[in-house]
């Protein structure tokens, strides 16, 4: 055999090998999350990645809860796991920096907060393969233990709390705007730019908003299952959606237009709210009787439609979830819409004023908890 003979042979052997065995990077930010992580690198681990070369990259985002003496201790028994500091704290730098050290041709997003079923990985890579979409992943299945964690997880697969978005829809299969983690192959994330590093929040949504005006397709299946953890309580829950409210604006700045409409009913409904409030307070205060009235009369229709929409909303959700968690439902649709509304108003609010206080995002608005 000549030494080109011999050289094509061999490639074509490494080939097929490449082919048989596919080189994964699981890539994981995470922020002070002891009380799950021991869960979650165990379903880590457990993948069914037989005939994969594989590795799993964690980027610690400077925890104080045990979090990082925890992952010390799994990367000592386990060869596959590499430990990143992220000192900037946040998701999408944590995101980055494991996506440059990544040796692998294919990347799949997890987060410590999630369960996993053990053919997660092996679903994303089929799907990637199969479907010739740019990004695959799951709908938002969720796992609750408890009343308000149950009625929480109840309302965000409500179309009515989250304007029926279809990554919420558990049955959905086909392309979608945005999928819960996602993955990849490495060269589309290099392509896009990796992560706006600038945004705290919604930066998945704003790197597929991107890869999808740029022609690429996203696609979601049911096969693909992970279980993901929804806050507690409603302060938390408050906060969580503020915060998406409020870095909603800098995405819809940077693309000039919002991914979908839904984004903006929050906001307007909420200023609509408070418009009608202080119009009414204002006019009552200053004699001016009639714009009292109407005023009045348009608070009392704003409050009383959301209030009969809430209900029924609730009657649906606790058909399906459980009649325990109906009397519930309306205070945690409200905590969804109002406080997404208020981060929206407050983003809008930054963007317009850039001399205010509020164009220096403050704590609530930038520091991520559970």
């Amino acid at each position: 055999m000549t030494r080109s003979a011999d050289l094509s042979a061999q490639t074509k052997v490494s080939g097929s090998i490449r082919e048989q065995k596919p080189i994964v990077s699981i890539i994981v930010p995470c922020r002070n999350e002891v009380k799950h992580l021991r869960g979650f690198l165990d379903s880590v681990f457990q993948q069914d990645l037989a005939g994969c070369d594989w590795e799993v990259i964690v980027a610690d985002g400077m925890s104080d809860d045990g979090t990082w003496p925890l992952l010390e201790e799994y990367a000592r028994k386990q060869p596959r796991l590499r430990l990143l500091r992220n000192p900037a704290g946040i998701v999408s730098t944590g995101l980055n920096a494991c996506i440059r050290a990544a040796r692998g041709d294919i990347i799949v997003r997890m987060d410590a907060h999630t369960e996993y079923a053990p053919n997660y990985v092996r679903e994303c890579i089929k799907a990637l393969e199969k479907t010739g979409a740019d990004n695959v992943g799951g709908p938002a299945r969720t796992r609750a233990d408890g009343l308000w964690q149950r009625a929480i997880a109840a309302a965000y697969h409500s179309p009515f709390a989250c304007g029926g978005v279809r990554f919420h829809n558990d049955r959905y299969e086909g392309f979608v705007d945005t999928v819960p983690y996602g993955c990849w192959k490495k060269s589309t994330l290099v392509k896009l730019g990796l992560f706006d590093e600038t945004l705290i929040r919604n930066q998945d949504d704003e790197l597929n908003l991107r890869l999808t005006r740029s022609g690429g397709k996203v696609w979601q299946t049911p096969r693909i299952v992970s279980y993901y953890h929804p806050r507690t309580e409603l302060s938390k829950l408050f906060r969580q959606y503020f915060q998406y409210g409020f870095w909603k604006v800098a995405v819809i700045r940077k693309h000039r237009l919002p991914a979908s409409w839904r984004h903006l009913v929050p906001g307007a409904f909420v200023a609509a709210l408070g418009i009608s409030f202080l119009s009414w307070l204002i006019s009552e205060g200053g004699g001016h009787l009639g714009l009292a009235a109407v005023s009045k009369a348009l608070l009392l229709i704003l409050l009383l439609s959301y209030a009969g929409c809430s209900v029924i909303a609730a009657f649906t959700a606790a058909r399906s979830h459980g009649w325990s968690i109906f009397p519930i439902l309306p205070p945690i649709f409200a905590v969804y819409h109002i406080s997404y509304g208020l981060g929206f108003l407050c983003g809008l609010a930054s963007a317009l004023l850039p001399g205010s206080r509020l164009s220096r995002p403050a704590r609530a608005f930038v520091e991520l908890s559970r």
